[in-house]
C-alpha cells in the first residue's frame, strides 16, 4: 500500500496471438542455466536532466494518478462531414511539414554538438558499467523459490542455491518481441500460474500473459490492454482494462475446468481511475477507484472470490483512502480529518464505515508520506521531513512508534518487495542523485537499522550536500537541495543546473543517475527546487500550488534561483534550467517572466500549452485534470488565471534563453502539435526582439552582441512520454548535456578563460 504515484503506459505486444497458443522455450523444455555465465548485466534507464521523470513501477493502490493525456489530433469540430475531412487532411499536411522542417533543422545543426555528445556518451557508459551491479533486479520470494527478471526473461531459482543455477520460465525474445520488457509479475498462491504484463517503449498499453508453470511452461491466455491484475485464488485472476488512457472496468477470469471471464465493476465517473491491489496477508483484493482528490474502495474476499465486491466507504469529496488488512481489521491510510495529511486508522471488516474509523497514528504537518508497508505485527512508514528521510515503525503488539532518522546524504527511498508479510525484517535502499543505491534493513526483533554489507561501489565522498530555504513572494520558505564538488573553488563561476517540477503532489526525482554524478565530477552545481505544487512537504504543499495557486510555484522557483545566485552558487550567465512534462509549465513561465535569470533551458516532453488543452473536454483525461489546473470552460476566473501563466500564451518579444526541447512522435500525453506551436512562436518572438533592437544575426548563431537564442526541437521517432530504451535515453541525455556545455561555455570555465558572451 503506497501513497505515491508512478508512470503507466503499456503496449499490446502480442496482438494476433491466439489464446490457446502453447508456449515453450527454444529448446522445448524448461532451461536451466548458470547466471554468472549467461546473463548480461542489466542495463537500467538513464533518465533526462529534468530531475522529474517517471518510472515504470506499478501504481500503488489508490494512487492519485498524475498523468496527462495530450492528444495529437486536435481537429476543429465542423458540422459538415466533408469539411471536417478536408480540415483534418489540411491539418495533417501542415503537421507533417512542420515535423519534417524541424527534423531537417536538427540534422543541420546537430554536427556542432557531435564531438561533445560522443565524449559524454562514453563517460556515461563508463559510469553505468561501474555502478550496474548496485541495481540488481527485485526478487520475489515464495518459500524456497525466488523469481526475478533480467533482460526480458523471468527466472526461477532456489533460495539456498549458492551455485547460481536458475530455470527460465518466460522469455520475450522467444516470443519474437526483442524490443519489449517486462513491467509486472504476479505469481498465484500455489505457484501454478504466473501473470506477466509486457510493454514496449513506444506505447501506452500493455498485454497480460498468463503462463501455466511446470516442467513445460504453457501460455494459457493473452489479455490485451490490461493495466493492473492480482490473483484472488490459485486459479482466479482479477484485472482492469485500459482504453484511451483510462481504466474504468474490472474483470474476473478463471482457470478452472470451466474457464470464463466476466465484468464485475464499472466506474461511471470520468474523473476516476480504477486499479486492483492485494492486501499483504492476501485476505482481500481491493478495487480502488480514485480521482485526484477522492477515493472509493471495494473489497473482494479471496476466500469467496465469486461474491460481489463489498463497499468499504462511499466516496466523500476530498477524502482519499487506501486499505490494508490485519487480524479481521481494516487498516486505512486516509486524508480524513485534520490536519489534512495522511493518517493511519482502523475499523472492523464487518462495519467499515467512516463513523467507525479509529485513529492509529497521524503524521505531523509538512511531512511527506512516501510509502507504507504492512507486516503481521508492524507497519513501516517511509517519510520525508525538512529534507531528511525517516522511518516510523509502528508496533501493533506494544502499541509504540519507533522513529529512525536515516543518513543525511540520502534523498530517496528505493523499496523492495516483501511478499511474505510475516517476515521479521524490512529491506529498502537509500540513494541520492549522486549516490548509488545502498541497501539497509530494519529488524523488528532488534528494533534497529542494519546497513547491509554487500559488494558495492563506495559512497561518493567528494560531493557536498547543502539544504537551503528560499523566501518566496508571500514569505513561504521553499526548500532547495544543492550538490557540488567539495574541491570546487569560485563557485560563482561554476555552471549551475536547476531542476523543477511542481505539480500533482509529485516529488522531484532524486534517485541516482549517472549523468548527475558526471556533472559533479566535472565541477557543476546541481540544485533541486522543491516548489509548491509538488509533494515534498506533504499534501498541503501540493494543495498550495495547484488550481488557483499555480503562480505560487512560479514565485517559489524565482526565489530559489535568486537565492542561489545571492549565496554565490553560479550566476545567471552560467545557469540552466531543466524540467519535464508538467514541470515545463513553471520552467516555461519563468522564461517569460524572468528570462534574465538563466542562460539556457532543456525540456523533455514539456506541457507548455495549458489553456488550449484544458479547453478540450473531449480528450480522455482533461476532465480529471481539472482538479489540478481548474476548469476554464466553467469558470471565467480560471480561464483568466491559466492564461496569466500558460507558457504558450505569454510568449512576448524579448531576449529569451536558449532552449533545447525533446519531444516524441508517439507521445499521447504531450501532443507534438502543441510543442511545435510553442517553438514556432518562441522563435518568432526572439527574432522580432532582435530586429527591433537592431541586433546582428548571422546564420542563427550566437555572436558577440547578439541576443538570438538557439531554440532547438529534437523530435524522437521512438520512445514515449513515460520511458525510452537505454540507447535512446543515453542519446537524449548526451545531447542535452552537450547543448548545455556549449551554451554555458563550460570548456571556457574549466580553463578559467574569459567567456565571449
Amino acid at each position: 500500500m503506497k501513497a505515491r504515484t508512478s508512470c503507466v503506459g503499456l503496449k499490446n505486444l502480442l496482438q494476433g496471438l491466439s489464446f490457446s497458443v502453447k508456449y515453450y522455450s527454444k529448446h522445448n523444455h524448461l532451461q536451466t542455466i548458470r547466471l554468472s555465465s549467461k546473463i548480461k548485466p542489466k542495463k537500467c534507464y538513464i533518465l533526462d536532466c529534468s530531475g522529474s521523470t517517471y518510472t515504470c513501477r506499478t501504481a500503488p493502490p489508490g494512487s492519485i494518478l498524475p498523468w496527462r493525456f495530450f492528444s495529437c489530433k486536435e481537429g476543429t469540430k465542423i458540422p459538415s462531414k466533408r469539411k471536417q475531412n478536408t480540415s483534418i487532411i489540411t491539418s495533417e499536411l501542415l503537421y507533417k511539414n512542420l515535423v519534417k522542417s524541424e527534423q531537417e533543422n536538427w540534422n543541420n545543426i546537430s554536427a556542432r554538438y557531435e564531438a561533445m555528445t560522443k565524449r559524454i556518451k562514453a563517460k556515461l557508459e563508463e559510469l553505468h558499467n561501474r555502478y550496474t551491479f548496485n541495481s540488481g533486479s527485485p526478487r520475489i520470494k515464495f518459500g524456497e523459490n525466488v523469481y526475478f527478471e533480467e533482460n526480458g526473461c523471468i527466472f526461477l531459482s532456489k533460495a539456498d542455491d549458492d551455485e547460481g543455477n536458475v530455470d527460465i520460465l518466460f522469455s520475450t525474445e522467444d516470443l519474437g518481441f526483442s524490443d519489449a520488457f517486462i513491467q509486472r509479475i504476479r505469481i498465484s498462491p500455489d505457484q501454478r500460474y504466473m501473470a506477466i504484463s509486457v510493454k514496449s517503449e513506444n506505447s501506452e498499453e500493455a498485454t497480460c500473459v498468463i503462463m501455466k508453470l511446470g516442467h513445460f511452461p504453457i501460455m494459457e491466455k493473452v489479455i490485451p490492454n490490461v493495466f493492473s491484475f492480482e490473483w484472488a485464488t490459485n486459479d482466479v485472476l482479477y484485472y482492469t482494462s485500459q482504453k484511451n488512457l483510462k481504466c474504468q472496468n474490472v474483470f474476473m477470469t478463471t482457470f478452472t475446468n470451466q474457464k470464463h471471464t466476466k465484468l464485475v465493476y464499472t466506474e461511471q465517473d470520468a474523473r476516476f481511475f480504477v486499479d486492483i491491489y492485494c492486501t499483504k496477508d492476501r485476505r482481500f483484493l481491493t478495487i480502488n477507484s480514485n480521482s485526484k482528490t477522492t477515493s472509493e474502495v471495494w473489497l473482494i474476499d479471496c476466500r469467496q472470490p465469486f461474491k460481489l465486491p463489498a463497499l468499504v466507504q462511499a466516496r466523500t469529496k476530498g477524502v482519499i483512502y487506501h486499505i490494508e488488512h490485519r487480524n479481521d481489521e481494516l487498516y486505512i491510510l486516509t486524508t480524513y480529518g485534520e490536519p489534512a495529511e495522511y493518517k493511519l486508522m482502523k475499523a472492523p471488516v464487518a462495519s467499515s464505515g467512516l463513523e467507525n474509523w479509529q485513529l492509529v497514528y497521524a503524521l505531523e504537518e509538512k511531512t511527506k508520506l512516501v510509502d507504507l508497508e504492512m507486516f503481521s505485527d508492524h507497519s513501516v512508514m517511509f517519510l520525508k521531513k525538512a529534507g531528511c528521510l525517516y522511518l516510523n515503525v509502528i508496533s501493533f503488539v506494544s502499541h509504540s512508534v519507533h522513529s529512525v532518522k536515516l543518513p543525511t546524504w540520502a534523498c530517496e527511498f528505493e523499496l523492495e518487495s516483501h511478499p511474505e508479510h510475516t517476515t521479521s525484517t524490512c529491506y529498502f535502499q537509500l540513494t541520492s542523485p549522486v549516490h548509488p543505491p545502498k541497501r539497509f534493513a530494519y529488524s523488528f526483533k532488534e528494533n534497529n537499522l542494519i546497513e547491509q554489507a554487500v559488494q558495492e561501489v563506495p559512497i561518493i565522498t567528494n560531493c557536498h550536500t547543502t539544504r537551503l530555504l528560499a523566501k518566496s513572494k508571500d514569505e513561504t520558505l521553499v526548500p532547495i537541495t544543492v550538490f557540488h564538488n567539495m574541491n570546487s573553488k569560485e563557485l560563482h563561476r561554476k555552471p549551475l543546473l536547476v531542476h523543477v517540477y511542481g505539480a500533482y503532489g509529485i516529488d522531484l526525482n532524486m534517485s541516482f543517475k549517472e549523468e548527475k554524478l558526471m556533472l559533479i565530477e566535472e565541477g557543476w552545481i546541481l540544485a533541486y527546487c522543491h516548489v509548491r505544487g509538488g509533494g515534498e512537504l506533504g499534501l498541503s504543499w501540493h494543495k498550495d500550488g495547484c488550481q488557483h495557486n499555480k503562480l505560487k510555484g512560479l514565485y517559489d522557483l524565482k526565489a530559489c534561483i535568486v537565492l542561489l545566485h545571492e549565496l554565490g552558487f553560479s550566476q545567471p550567465r552560467y545557469t540552466a534550467l531543466a524540467a519535464a512534462s508538467a514541470g515545463g509549465v513553471l520552467a516555461g513561465a519563468l522564461c517569460n517572466s524572468d528570462p534574465e535569470l538563466i542562460r539556457a533551458m532543456v525540456l523533455q516532453a514539456p506541457f507548455v500549452d495549458v489553456l488550449n488543452i484544458m479547453m478540450k473536454t473531449h480528450l480522455p483525461l482533461t476532465i480529471e485534470e481539472q482538479e489540478e489546473w481548474g476548469n476554464p470552460l466553467a469558470d471565467e476566473k480560471y480561464m483568466k488565471y491559466i492564461k496569466s501563466y500558460c507558457p504558450y500564451q505569454n510568449i512576448k518579444s524579448q531576449c529569451y534563453p536558449s532552449v533545447f526541447i525533446t519531444a516524441y512522435e508517439n507521445d499521447q500525453r504531450i501532443p507534438l502539435t502543441g510543442v511545435l506551436r510553442y517553438v514556432q512562436k518562441l522563435r518568432k518572438a526572439a527574432l522580432d526582439h532582435a530586429r527591433r533592437t537592431n541586433k546582428k544575426v548571422i546564420a542563427s548563431f550566437i555572436v558577440p552582441g547578439n541576443c538570438i537564442p538557439n531554440i532547438i526541437l529534437d523530435i524522437q521517432a521512438n520512445g514515449s512520454h513515460c520511458i525510452s530504451s537505454w540507447e535512446d535515453s543515453l542519446n537524449e541525455v548526451a545531447r542535452h548535456l552537450a547543448f548545455l556545455n556549449k551554451e554555458l561555455e563550460v570548456c571556457h570555465l574549466q580553463h578559467q578563460t574569459k567567456s565571449c558572451k
